[in-house]
This record gives C-alpha cells, structure tokens and sequence, in this order.
C-alpha cells in the first residue's frame, strides 16, 4: 500500500521528532547530579542490578539472622568480626603515622582474644580502650592519594576508585582469609558479610517508605562517611563559593 506525498511529509516528521527527543533525553539523563559521579548511567544500573540481588538474597539472610539469633548471641559474634578486624585497624594506624592508636588496636586484639574469649566479649571497650575503624583507602587518603570518581561495582557496591584499589590490600589483611581450607574459610566470609548486613537492617527501616532516590542517597552518605573516617571523626568544615564549588574551609583547596 502506497502512502500520498503529504503522509510521507508527516511520517518523516513524526520521525524526526521522535529521534530527536531521545537524543535530547539520552543526553539529559547521561548529565551526572554529582561532581565525582562520572559514570551516573553506568553506576544507577550496576546499582540496580546489586539492590535486586540484595533484596533477594543477602536481606532476607540477614532479616532471619536478626530475628532468629538472641541478642547476646549476635553482640558476641559481632564482637568476635570486630576483633578480628582491630589487626588490619592496627596495621593501618601504623602506616598512618598513628602510633599510639596503632598500638591501642593490638592491646584491644590481644585483650578481647584473651580475656575475652577470642573477641566474643569485648573487655577492651569496657576497659576505655577506643575502637578504631580503619582500612587501606583512608590510608592512601592520608598519604594524599586522591578519591577520583565513584564507582558500583558488582556486588560489592559504590565506592570511589582510591577505595576500589585498596581492596586487594583489605582483603589480605583481614585474618579470615588465611583460614586454611575453602569451605571454612568462605564460611567466614560469608557470616561476616550477613553480620554486617543485619547491622544496617536499622537503617533500612529508617528510609522505607520515604520519597527518595535511594542511589543517591547511599551514594552521598558513603561521601560523608569516608569523610568522617578518614579524619578521625574531624572532617574540616566546607562552605561552597560563588560557583556552588566545595571549598575546604581548613585547607582553603
């Protein structure tokens, strides 16, 4: 079936006007809401992608280690991750130039692994000794290793690309990767991972049901969550100059 000249004129215009609002739209959502996030089109998928995964899997394995464990039962087992972890905050403080800290964190280890029944009971906090929380990204902050741009990854989430080279260092120096044999040693991995998770459960409840793009929000409460770490609980405070620029309000930068 033939078309008459002025039908053709308006299916090519339609066309047209079609392509040229996808162009338009393609090119308004690819326009990143963040300075340091780049790669937004990219990172709101993978996010996607790991939010189904965690509803599917990784929440609904928590939710039940939540409700079916007591409470002393997960404060202790949280306990014994954290001790755990109070080796790689040691070795982290010490490459930071933070001696007494460093040192802080290998007498709470050996403290909580003595006393305290291999870190299920945490003596050294009840003892006034302070908690520290540090890892190889904050340390590569310390040296002056800059942030770059943020980054999903698969399964282990948003991050920025100083963090996302760290973690090979991170996962070396968490004592659970040396458990001899694979089956214990992912059994390990696999428990924290769920400890871990149960611990944001709280948060979770904070934010369902609010009207909020919940990628950006996750994306700007790790910004200031690293912030806040890698200053010791001290980041300087920022004011924003005549352009809407972040401007350091210590440093002047």
């Amino acid at each position: 079936m033939s078309m008459k000249g002025s039908e053709v004129y308006k299916y090519k215009k339609t066309i047209a006007v079609l392509a040229t609002g996808m162009v338009l739209s393609g090119c308004a959502t690819s326009q990143p809401s963040h300075p340091k996030d780049p790669f937004e089109g990219f990172n709101r998928a993978m996010f996607q992608i790991n939010d189904a995964l965690d509803t599917v899997v990784l929440r609904p394995a928590a939710v039940v280690y939540d409700n079916v464990l007591p409470s002393p039962v997960k404060t202790g087992v949280s306990n014994f991750f954290s001790n755990l972890g109070d080796l790689r905050n040691a070795a982290n403080n010490l490459l930071q130039g933070k001696v007494e800290a460093a040192f802080g964190d290998l007498f709470r280890f050996a403290l909580n692994s003595t006393w305290g029944l291999l870190g299920v009971l945490d003596i050294a906090s009840e003892a006034g000794i302070p908690k520290h929380n540090e890892d190889f990204g904050q340390t590569l902050a310390v040296w002056g290793v800059g942030d770059g741009p943020y980054l999903v990854l698969p399964l282990l989430g948003g991050r920025n690309i100083r963090d996302t080279a760290a973690l090979p260092v991170d996962y070396y120096s968490h004592p659970t990767t040396y458990v001899e044999g694979d089956a214990a040693k992912y059994s390990f991995k696999a428990a924290e991972i769920v400890v871990k998770r149960a611990e944001l459960l709280p948060a979770d409840r904070a934010i369902e049901g609010r009207m909020i793009d919940k990628y950006a929000y996750m994306r700007d409460a790790y910004f200031q969550r690293r912030n806040y770490l890698i200053h010791d609980g001290n980041p300087p405070i920022e004011y924003e100059d005549f352009n809407g620029n972040g401007i350091d309000g210590d440093s002047g930068r």
